[in-house]
């Protein structure tokens, strides 16, 4: 049986094979998209490959412009042909939900300016429903009252802290509440009534954003799944 490290190796170089010379590329974050960034570090250092990168969190930018790879704020480039990114959970019908790694405001910026979106995965973040926990993405001011009002909702939120115990800040300096739903409602109603509180700033349920999912699989074969648009509720 391969290990999950060896998954998200396996898929992630595929998903690499996707970017072609002379492309705008969204390079999102996470332990999976870490190796897309190591096979396109290697093919513009070794072969020539000239890209723009545009990135879905600070340690992508850093991490990606060590290797070579050109980046570029979001608001530099007039496009994005091609975004490829990591999830936390994906659905049956494509929903996902992302955030684990406190970069789903990005994400979600340069996922929706992006022509095509691939997310990259492991089997094991594939499921029927989304049970993962939910993150919300808020500003610091009032943010203990918008989170007595998430209280009050039933959403059982509990603050994304550091290893001190202190608010996990985002690249946007702004805090994170992760939400622990007993049972997911429909996501575009939810998406809408946490948009519409204030303070919050984005959430990490991603909705007909995705156009393919690789996923890498125990036998080290590779599915690849065009996505279809979910229906509006």
């Amino acid at each position: 049986m391969t290990d999950q490290t060896s998954l998200k190796k396996l898929a992630g170089y595929r998903a690499a094979e996707l970017v072609e010379d002379g492309m705008v590329v969204g390079i999102g974050s996470g332990s999976t998209i870490a190796y897309v960034i190591e096979v396109l570090g290697k093919r513009v250092a070794e072969d020539g490959l000239k890209i723009k990168g545009v990135p879905t969190s600070d340690k992508t930018r850093r991490t990606a412009a060590k290797l070579g790879i050109p980046m570029h704020n979001v608001d530099d480039v007039d496009h994005i042909d091609i975004t490829i990114d990591g999830a936390d959970q994906i659905d049956e019908n494509f929903a996902a939900i992302k955030g684990g790694g406190a970069a789903l405001l990005w994400e979600k910026i340069v996922a929706v300016n992006s022509k095509r979106n691939v997310w990259v995965v492991d089997g094991s973040k594939l499921s029927d429903h989304l049970t993962h926990y939910l993150p919300v993405e808020i500003i610091p001011y009032g943010a203990d009252q918008l989170f007595k009002r998430l209280e009050v909702k039933g959403y059982k939120p509990t603050w994304r802290l550091d290893q001190n115990g202190n608010p996990v800040r985002t690249d946007s300096a702004n805090y994170l509440i992760d939400l622990h739903l007993n049972k997911m409602p429909d996501p575009f109603t939810l998406g809408r009534e946490l948009t519409s509180m204030v303070g919050v700033v984005e959430h990490g349920l991603f909705l007909n954003v995705v156009d393919q999912v690789i996923v890498g699989r125990e036998d080290e074969s590779i599915d690849i799944f065009d996505a279809h648009p979910l229906p509006l509720v």
